[in-house]
Order: structure tokens, then sequence, then C-alpha cells
């Protein structure tokens, strides 16, 4: 009787937020993320690691004839004894890599994260697909047989499954193991969201195959755009097809009139109702929470808006955010994504890259920073291109799986985001830990990011100091205490390094991130607060500003320079809740923030 009184309450619920489903979703602009990237984040199941046979079908194509996977706690540029016989550099090695990364091994850790203070997980694909990332999908139906407990029982089901036929899908084992995560973090109040690749797929995703085997006469011909067609009478095959951004390893799917064909869209339906209600009771609790949603810009609108309507109306409460960022990446110029978000009709949110690239230039650029009447202008262009109370939910970024870690961003503060921010580019860029007397600029930073409209957003790793390059370099395995990692003296150019760097998680950095988680949930002006700029002094490089909900007030003052400055004038009745090292109610250090509260 419970079940059913709980089901009609839903039911309930449904009806009373028909009408509000235009809106973001209120839990977001309470939200903390924690992005991981599954394959790299924590191996909680020796007995399902990835085999040889699994890098069939992924970049590098060439056949492998020799692998092991990869100890988690190696020297990440050392060269393995398989790896140094194919007589390959790192950056070829490094798309090889397997390290074992799995969903027990998310669910192993969801108290360290709980501990750590976030509150919404958001997974890089997961889908099955031979690929270190996954997003190049064979399925996206199925969760990876590498991820779940018993690979050869799941490739079994699927090698007996019709994936053209919803009906027909059934459940592996890595599936049920992700159902199980769902549920351990809604048990835990974390919400959930995963990677949703759209626009292309893998080299063997199911339908491509179909397509590669039947030529023109293939049911889903018309869902991939065909370069050259195979010719039988020749034994090379010839097929080829249009890839994402070129490259043939991950075809693109076909957009015609600015819409996808109508029976791709019946699977992605049928995709976007199996992991949103996978019993398919109309109740959604057993599902995600909602989508971050790739390579946003380049899927035609029109398509978001219908997928919109999919997901809201399983679960009006869902968050949908999406990947929009360079309009020109030789210029450094960010997209502004007001068409995709203000309209109530596309997406709730966006990886606010825009966020992340002001931070950069006000707090850590030394050529030409923004001043502080600058940085202001930037963060008000944000909150007016988007709304205020939009701009509270924006997934407020510093870095990513796409860039170099944020300790790297600080320790090399010539790169722009995303930009020549590796050892390729510049044989001098420093892939170390992060230099201590540079610590005070990167607490500030964090500090603005969690103190600022918006949510803020942790990328794996950067709560224990981890550091590296774009990528690959920022995919690093996860430092955890419980394993031994050798010192990093390997360079992927040049000798060894004299000094080795000593692996292990720098607590000081954990405990910062979880003193500003814990700030964040209690005080409510830091999540649904205004933002009321009170300094910019571009002579001593001070920025200050108030957030205010009801009765809860906070003052926050960032000073910017490398030398102390007077603290602007604080109302009596407000006390130092935060602050960098040396900070009081008159002085804030150099490179160092102040949070006062009401």
């Amino acid at each position: 009787m419970m079940v059913k009184i709980r089901n009609l309450a839903f039911i309930l619920l449904l009806l009373i937020n028909a009408n509000t489903s235009n809106g973001s979703p209120e839990w977001a602009k309470d939200a903390i993320w924690y992005q991981i990237f599954p394959e790299r984040f924590r191996n909680g199941d020796k007995s399902n690691d990835p085999t040889i046979e699994t890098l069939d079908g992924t970049w590098p194509f060439e056949p492998v004839k020799e692998w092991q996977i990869s100890p988690w706690g190696s020297d990440w540029y050392k060269l393995q004894k398989w790896e140094l016989k194919t007589g390959k550099d790192f950056y070829y090695i490094a798309q090889r890599r397997r390290y074992g990364g799995d969903i027990q091994g998310i669910i192993d850790k969801l108290d360290y994260l709980e501990e750590l203070g976030v509150n919404a997980l958001y997974l890089n694909p997961v889908f099955e697909s031979p690929s270190l990332h996954k997003y190049g999908a064979t399925l996206l139906h199925h969760i990876d047989n590498n991820f779940g407990p018993n690979p050869e029982q799941d490739l079994s089901i699927l090698k007996n499954e019709n994936p053209a036929s919803p009906k027909e899908w059934k459940w592996t084992s890595s599936d049920k193991l992700f159902l199980k995560l769902i549920n351990e973090c809604h048990s835990r109040n974390m919400k959930i969201i995963i990677d949703g690749v759209f626009n292309h797929v893998g080299l063997n995703f199911w339908a491509l195959k179909d397509v590669r085997k039947n030529g023109k006469a293939s049911p889903y011909a018309d869902w991939f755009t065909v370069k050259k067609w195979d010719d039988p009478s020749t034994k090379e095959n010839e097929f080829e097809c249009e890839g994402w951004s070129g490259f043939m390893g991950l075809p693109e799917f076909k957009k015609t009139n600015n819409d996808y064909p109508k029976d791709l869209k019946s699977y992605f339906h049928a995709v976007v109702q199996r992991w949103m209600d996978p019993n398919n009771d109309g109740n959604p609790e057993d599902g995600i929470d909602g989508w971050r949603l790739d390579v946003a810009a380049e899927v035609p609108i029109e398509f978001w808006k219908e997928f919109r309507e999919w997901v809201k109306r399983i679960n009006p409460e869902a968050f949908i955010t999406g990947e929009i960022w360079w309009e020109d990446y030789k210029t450094n110029k960010l997209k502004n994504a007001a068409k995709w978000i203000t309209g109530g009709d596309v997406f709730d949110s966006v990886m606010n890259y825009r966020f992340s690239d002001s931070c950069y230039q006000y707090f850590i650029q030394p050529i030409n920073p923004l001043n502080a009447s600058e940085f202001s202008k930037e963060i008000r262009t944000i909150h007016n291109d988007y709304g205020y109370d939009i701009s509270l939910s924006l997934q407020n970024l510093l870095n990513s799986h796409d860039t170099q870690r944020l300790a790297s961003m600080v320790q090399n503060p010539r790169h722009r985001l995303d930009h020549g921010a590796n050892l390729k580019s510049n044989k001098n860029y420093s892939v170390a830990p992060l230099a201590r007397e540079k610590y005070s600029q990167l607490e500030q930073i964090l500090a603005f990011q969690f103190l600022s409209p918006g949510a803020p957003y942790v990328y794996y790793g950067d709560e224990v100091g981890m550091w590296g390059a774009d990528d690959p370099d920022c995919r690093k395995p996860m430092i955890w205490d419980d394993i031994i990692y050798d010192s990093e003296y390997a360079l992927p150019f040049g000798p060894k390094r004299h000094k080795g760097f000593k692996v292990s998680q720098d607590k000081k950095r954990f405990n910062f991130i979880k003193k500003l988680c814990l700030i964040r949930k209690n005080n409510p002006s830091l999540r649904r607060g205004n933002f009321k700029i009170l300094v910019t002094d571009n002579d001593n490089q001070i920025f200050a500003f108030t957030r205010k909900y009801k009765e809860n007030e906070c003052l926050a003052v960032f000073n910017s320079s490398p030398q102390s400055q007077k603290m602007p004038s604080i109302p009596y009745n407000m006390h130092l809740k935060i602050g960098s090292l040396g900070t009081t109610k008159e002085i804030i250090k150099a490179d160092g923030f102040a949070l006062f509260i009401k």
C-alpha cells in the first residue's frame, strides 16, 4: 500500500509541475558538483578489468600485438615494458592505456564524496564503448561491460539482443550495478547526471555496423552522412562516413533540416526513458537526475527542444546542462549560450566556461590581466546575458577533462584555458605539484568559485591536489590513500627529472574545499542570494561583493595583488568566517580572500 501511495503522490507532483517544466529545478541552485571520469576514478573490481580484446574499434586503430592493464600507481609518463616495445611516443600510448576504473569504484567512494560535501555527481560517458573516455559508444542503452561485475555474461546478452527493439532490451550486470549506484546516491541525497552523447558514436555502433554490412539497403543508412560506399567487387572496404571534427573514429549522426531522422530519435527517446525511469512505472526516483549534453552547440537545437520535452515529461525536476564553449578557439572567444538557456525550452544550464576564463584572467593571468572593474563587468555580463536566476544554476567550473588541471593552471599562468597547456606545445610546461608559494592564489580562486553566484564544480582529484597538463594529463588515475604511488620522475621529452615528485593526497586542499562546501550549505545567501558589488579598486586590485537572502548576509573580499592591502570598511556586526592565512578585519593578505557573515 505504501508503494501505491508514494506513486500516487508522485503522479500528483507531476500534475502540479506540468506547467513549470520550463524552469531549472530548484535543487540545481543548491548543487555542489563533482565530475567523475569513470575509467580513472577507482578500480573497485579487478575481475572486470579491460583486456586486449576490448581495445578493438577505437583509436589507435592498428592491431594490438601486446598489451597489459596499467598499474594504478605507476609513474604517469613512464612507459611500461609492453609500451616501449611499440616504439610509439607517450601521446600515442596514452590512448591505449586502461587502468580499470569502474562503477563499483564509484560506489565504494560515495562516503568519501559525502564527507567532502558534494551533493551532485556528473559522470563522463558510461555507455558501452571500447574507448577509454567512452565518447565513441557502440550502444547507448547499456552500461559498458567492463564497468560491471560480469563482462562475459553481459557480452553474451548483447550478442543475442536486438538493439533496434527496446522491448527486447535486457538488463546486464553492468546496467544493474549502475542502477545500484543511482540508488546509493539518492539514499545520500545526492543527485547524479550522466553524459549524453547524441552527436556522434564509435566505429562499432550497432546501427553503423549494419550500414557497413548492408550498404544503402540498411534501414539506418540515413542516420549517417556516408562519403563513400564500399565496392563489393574489391577486396578493400572503401566505406567512409563523416566524423566529428573530421575524425573518422567518431562517426556523426546526419542532420537534415536542422533535425535528426525520425527513427533515430525514437532510439534516443527509448534511451532517455530507460535511464530516467528504469522500471517504467511512472516514478523516476530510480533513474538519473538529468543529463550533461556533449558538444551541444553542434546538435540541432530543434532536436534539443524535443529532447527537453522527453526529459521533463518523465521528471519535471530533472536537470539538463549543455557543453557550450568555444565560438572562436584561436581568439579565445567563448560562446554566449543565451539561446540555449534563456527561453526555457532547451537547457536549464551550461558548463560555465565563461566563468572559468574570466576567473583565469583576473586571478591568474600575469600579462594584461583583467582589473577589478573589467572583472566585475565580465561577471555582470554573464548574469545579464542569462538572467540572474538562471545564473544561480550555472555549473561554475574552473577546469574539466578537456582542460589543464586547476593546480597546473596556477603553476603555469601564461597558458589560457585549453590553449597550449601541454608538453607537446611547450616542453617547459611544468607538470609538477603546485608550488607552496602559489597556494594562496589557488585557494583564492576556489573561494571565489564557492562564494559567487552559481553552482561550484569540482573536477575529480582537484580536492586532493592533483596536477596535470591538458588532455591526456588531466585524466590521470585518482590519488587514494590506500594505494602506493611511484614518484613521478619520467617526462615524455628529454631525460628524467633529477628529483621525483611524491604522489599523495593533499589533505590541506581536501579540508579547505570541505570547509567551503560546508559554508555554502549553511548559508542560503551563497546559493540563492543577490549579488551586489561593493568595491572594484583597480589600483589595489580589490574586489568585494555581498550576497543576501532573507536574514542571511555574506560579504566577500578578494585581493588579487601580490601585496597585502587595507581591508575595505566592514560593518561591525559582520564576523570573519574564513580567509587566507594572516587576513584580519583590517588587513587582507596578498592573493588573499575573506568571508564575513552577519
